[in-house]
């Protein structure tokens, strides 16, 4: 059984976007595209209802590609204990209140048992400050939380 891999909008976001500027959002674009050409394949891949409603959002060309790669993945819902979570995750200040979508992507990872989600948010998920405190919510909740990690992380 292929591990299950939760990807966060911002993997679509960066794989299917024009060349950045950026020498720092251009580096992420090209491992996003090495992990997509290369290593997708070794995972079962799952987004939510939040990353599919993120990614209808914006330039309506730009929002096609993101939703024709999203197609290859399940959809999972964001059932009420993952609002839960969310909730908790929240209170726990560790992600503020203004990225409550951010806390949702964790914990519908979360309660759907994903074995990791894959973002470039660095600012409130995939933060190595704030990490294990994450995870302990969850686990504190009653739910395996997932490895969160950018694309490098999963090249091996």
């Amino acid at each position: 059984m292929k591990p299950k891999v939760y990807l966060e909008t911002t993997i679509p976001s960066l794989l299917t976007a024009g060349p950045s500027r950026d020498v720092l959002v251009a580096g992420q674009q090209q491992a996003t595209r090495d992990w997509w050409n290369e290593r997708r394949r070794h995972y079962e891949l799952y987004a939510s209802v939040l990353v599919m409603e993120e990614a209808e959002r914006g330039d309506a060309e730009a929002a096609a590609r993101r939703l024709q790669v999203l197609q290859e993945c399940r959809a999972l819902p964001y059932p009420d204990e993952a609002q839960e979570l969310t909730r908790a995750l929240l209170a726990s200040r560790w992600i503020p209140q203004n990225a409550e979508v951010d806390a949702a992507h964790i914990a519908i990872a979360s309660v759907h048992g994903m074995d990791f989600l894959l973002t470039w948010n660095c600012r409130h998920i995939a933060n190595a400050a704030i990490v294990e405190q994450l995870r302990a919510v969850c686990e504190r909740e009653g739910y395996p939380a997932p490895v969160i990690c950018s694309p490098f992380e999963l090249m091996v």
